[in-house]
């Protein structure tokens, strides 16, 4: 099977599976918990475990970027050190943004709620209802599973979300293009991008990348917020 036919074959088994027979709230931790783990080992150009968390201060970076920035140090950091048995987990129905982040963010800055929101919605809702050479697919399931697998990455979990999910529609190239744009922008090349999904039509990839920036914006406030509320309670 080419990569195309394959991932709608898995999409297709993952939806028979879920109707024939719903994994337990047991099961779907211990699967957030693994893909949460594992999301720690990977690093743009591989996956690899480090003894200590990566980060800009173990790589120069690059003169093109650093000459636009006040402290070349500062940048992403994985929330928690590998090797670790228990990483802290933000769980999403204890502080969503639809009950939660929405309506601060409103009281904060006036409106800036409903805009952020017609983003989310509109990034996250586009479809051709496409995959490559294929019409009339619904590609909920796909987009989920990008959308959440970032949240994932930040240690956000929703409880009604099944993680292997994930584990079977995300191949190793593309975990690594994600983390890459999510975490390390700068350092995402053409060669990566060409990397994944290599039947799939320019405007499909571009709106994986939408999808991610968003799900990250998302997280980022969600952390903020919830300690903006923490604060002032």
């Amino acid at each position: 099977l080419s990569e195309l036919e394959a991932l709608m074959e898995r999409m297709k088994r993952l939806q028979e599976d879920k109707e024939d027979e719903e994994a337990s709230q047991e099961e779907m931790a211990t699967r957030f918990e693994k893909e949460k783990k594992e999301s720690l080992l990977v690093i743009s150009g591989g996956m690899c475990a480090f003894p200590v968390p990566f980060s800009f201060d173990d790589e120069l970076v690059s003169t093109d970027v650093s000459r636009y920035i006040e402290d070349p140090g500062f940048g992403y950091k994985d929330f928690a050190r590998r090797g670790e048995d228990h990483l802290p987990t933000f769980r999403a129905q204890d502080y969503t943004w639809e009950n939660h982040g929405f309506s601060l963010v409103n009281r904060l800055y006036s409106d800036i709620g409903h805009l952020l929101d017609e983003k989310f919605r509109m990034v996250y809702n586009l479809t051709y209802n496409t995959m490559a050479t294929h019409e009339d697919v619904d590609t909920t399931m796909l987009r989920r599973a990008l959308f959440n697998y970032v949240h994932c990455m930040y240690g956000i979990r929703y409880d009604d979300y099944d993680y292997g999910e994930v584990n079977q529609l995300l191949e190793r190239s593309l975990k690594v293009y994600i983390k890459t744009v999510t975490c390390y922008p700068e350092r995402t090349t053409k060669r990566m991008y060409d990397s994944y999904w290599r039947q799939f039509k320019h405007s499909e990839k571009v709106h994986v990348n939408l999808l991610l920036m968003e799900a990250r914006m998302q997280a980022e406030l969600l952390y903020a917020l919830r300690a903006i509320t923490r604060h002032l309670t």
